[in-house]
């Protein structure tokens, strides 16, 4: 009689042991988790369960898990958002596919910067958004042929903010802001009607691809009277002489002080990394500098 209780008890270790052991599909085990929204930026190990994580916590006991993932050396973090891409690949066919580059770099989301506008975003939700595993968002073009190149980005004719905002209304958990870029004439047409476009779709944001104008405008001048807190800036970084001004002075390796103003003031400046739209000479001062 008195083995009835040792084997009960056995079977209830067992029993225990089992489930303790399945408790989690998927164990990654000491990666550095960098995670904003809970003040993590340390090694953790990250529990799941199915499709959702469940436990983020220290030494998490390998055999609590099917499949244990060594991502000891490398950062964990939430997918990634990628604010300034090209995507449509279907009219522009240098852009890349979404998902030919965006989960093998940790990106979930990419937000196509322009390529289409009022005219031609249905196409590109059909053909892009519709067929992409990765979220695609998009910033609709001030332009109403999008992102074509040529004389269809100097056309201001076709730059109605109205039109605009109604696709940006009707589209409004696909489209995130407005963009405007490539221009090259001296007026500030683009970028008044793109700002005008975001206020009348609900006051989004605009992106503002700068340049190309000689003299070229005065970025200060943007920032402070066409601008409105929460815009973007994109290719901060770029370094194009006279056909654009940088934030950071080429010969005195300065930051120019109104582009710290402007921060504060709430203009965000998205580095838009790129061929020429990128130079170091503007980058690493900038950022020994603060910025």
């Amino acid at each position: 009689m008195k083995r009835i209780p040792q084997i009960i008890f056995i079977f209830l270790s067992i029993l225990a042991f089992s489930s303790q052991a399945q408790n989690y599909s998927i164990l990654v085990k000491g990666g550095h988790v960098i995670d904003p929204k809970n003040d993590i930026n340390e090694p953790m190990d990250i529990a799941i369960n199915g499709d959702k994580i469940v436990l983020v916590a220290k030494n998490i006991d390998a055999k609590t898990a099917k499949q244990v993932v060594n991502a000891s050396g490398l950062y964990v973090t939430p997918g990634l958002v990628d604010i300034h891409s090209h995507n449509f690949h279907s009219m522009r066919p240098g852009d890349p596919v979404a998902d030919g580059f965006t989960f093998r770099s940790g990106i979930t989301t990419t937000v196509d910067a322009g390529s289409s506008g009022w005219k031609s975003f249905d196409r590109f939700k059909e053909e892009v958004i519709d067929q992409s595993e990765t979220r695609v968002l998009a910033w609709l073009n001030i332009v109403g042929e999008g992102y074509r190149g040529g004389a269809y980005e100097q056309n201001l004719a076709d730059m109605d903010a109205k039109l605009t905002s109604i696709v940006a209304r009707r589209y409004k958990d696909h489209i995130v802001g407005i963009k405007t870029s490539h221009y090259n004439g001296p007026e500030w047409i683009p970028v008044d009607r793109a700002v005008e476009a975001g206020k009348l779709a609900g006051n989004i944001p605009v992106m503002v691809d700068f340049g190309g104008t000689r003299p070229a405008h005065s970025i200060e001048e943007l920032f402070f009277k066409h601008l409105r807190p929460g815009d973007i800036f994109t290719h901060c970084f770029a370094e194009l002489g006279d056909s654009r001004e940088s934030i950071v002075d080429p010969k005195t390796k300065k930051v120019k002080p109104f582009v710290f103003e402007a921060q504060k003031r709430g203009i965000v400046f998205d580095v838009g990394f790129g061929g020429i739209s990128f130079a170091y000479s503007q980058a690493i001062p900038a950022l020994e500098q603060g910025f």
